[in-house]
């Protein structure tokens, strides 16, 4: 098989034509598709696809999620490769992933957690029948220079998102993921789960006036990240907290879905809420441990180290027992519904428990419904008020 060279492969990811070459002749020796489909993905690209795909390609680690849903027995079963963000971000999930499906633990990496990590010859190498990207993320977006060279090669690249506008886009991708991997019925049974809980939520919120809509902060990978405050703006949970009823404090400040704002400028905004997201810690600095796997005293504990933290022990939302926990990686998931609602409850209280939010009873459902196993682990917390 032809091969690059290390320092060939870089200069080809930086000049599309050099990597267009190289990833044709590698193509040239892959199997062609019996029968073919055309699936419109969120990118607006139509998009030929095989008809039964045995070998799947995930952008993204954490698309894995989004596979359960459709692969009950093993989510893993078709995957050829994926990106290792989800290993080094979400440690609990992937040892909960590798102990319930040991076939997670060889699936080949296409790179680390970034774009630039990613390495198209292997991708190649992998003879995917079908690769599975994000808008935008952790692995190659819908920009990327690869795209286009993977294609010609023969490897169809479907583009997804739950990410960057999850609650518009997350029946969309549901649908295109599942005509793209030939799972229509079980994407569709998800979306019918998914659409009618969002709508509650909406309805919910349309009946709040909005100087009863509490101010909310979100601290993205609290106590993980360098400094305080890294958060959410327009989109990913940003857009969750408006649809869940909350106004964003961020919104306006960050410019684009992630951003940092000062601890000072926390202080003296004030929120209402504070939300803190997480999955880890890391050696000499806190982090909200929660996800699959997590005991509730240890998703409990790691939200009072956070919270303690000089100037978020002083905010009204702590003094007032409104800090709360929630598992990082809502942000880019299929199970967003969950979050929305958590959020909601939150939130709105009284309201939410009149229109029948409930995500602790979703969860089970989720958990029985779709991935055909319990709901192991703790997702979100919150802090009691300090006395």
């Amino acid at each position: 098989m032809f091969q690059l060279r290390p320092r060939a492969l870089l200069h080809a990811v930086l000049r599309p034509r050099v990597l267009l070459t190289a990833v044709l002749a590698l193509g040239a020796l892959l199997p062609g598709a019996a029968g073919a489909r055309q699936v419109t993905d969120l990118a607006g690209r139509v998009v030929e696809v095989p008809d039964h795909p045995k070998r799947i390609l995930l952008g993204e680690g954490r698309f894995v999620f989004a596979m359960a849903l459709l692969d009950r027995a093993d989510p893993t079963a078709r995957i050829v490769g994926w990106q290792g963000e989800l290993k080094q971000q979400d440690p609990y999930a992937w040892s909960q992933l590798t102990r319930t499906y040991p076939r997670a633990a060889q699936v080949p990496l296409i790179g680390k957690s970034s774009e630039d990590s990613v390495s198209p010859e292997r991708i190649v190498d992998l003879q995917p029948d079908v690769a599975i990207f994000g808008l935008a993320g952790h692995g190659p977006g819908k920009n990327s220079p690869m795209v286009a060279a993977l294609q010609a090669a023969g490897i169809p690249v479907v583009f997804i998102d739950f990410r960057q506008h999850p609650l518009q886009n997350t029946s969309a991708s549901m649908k295109i993921l599942g005509a793209a991997v030939d799972r229509h019925n079980e994407a569709q049974a998800y979306v019918d789960f998914y659409e009618p809980r969002v709508k509650r939520v909406q309805d919910m919120v349309a009946a709040v006036p909005e100087s009863k809509r509490p101010r909310v902060f979100v601290e993205l990978l609290a106590g993980v990240w360098p400094s305080c405050c890294h958060t959410t703006g327009g989109g990913g949970l940003g857009e969750m907290v408006e649809t869940a009823g909350g106004v964003n404090i961020a919104k306006g400040v960050v410019p684009g879905a992630i951003g940092d704002v000062s601890l000072e400028y926390l202080i003296t905004q004030q929120p209402e809420v504070y939300v803190a997201t997480g999955s880890r810690s890391e050696p000499g600095r806190p982090g909200l441990l929660a996800g699959p796997g997590v005991a509730p005293a240890t998703a409990l504990d790691s939200l009072a180290v956070l919270a303690a933290r000089p100037g978020i022990r002083d905010l009204t939302a702590v003094q007032a027992g409104r800090a709360h926990g929630l598992w990082h990686a809502y942000y880019n998931s299929p199970y967003n519904i969950l979050a929305l609602e958590a959020l909601a409850r939150w939130f709105h209280p009284q309201e939410a428990a009149a229109r029948g939010i409930d995500p602790e009873a979703d969860l089970r459902m989720l958990h029985t419904d779709f991935l055909g196993a319990p709901a192991d682990g703790t997702y979100w917390t919150t802090l009691a008020q300090p006395r």
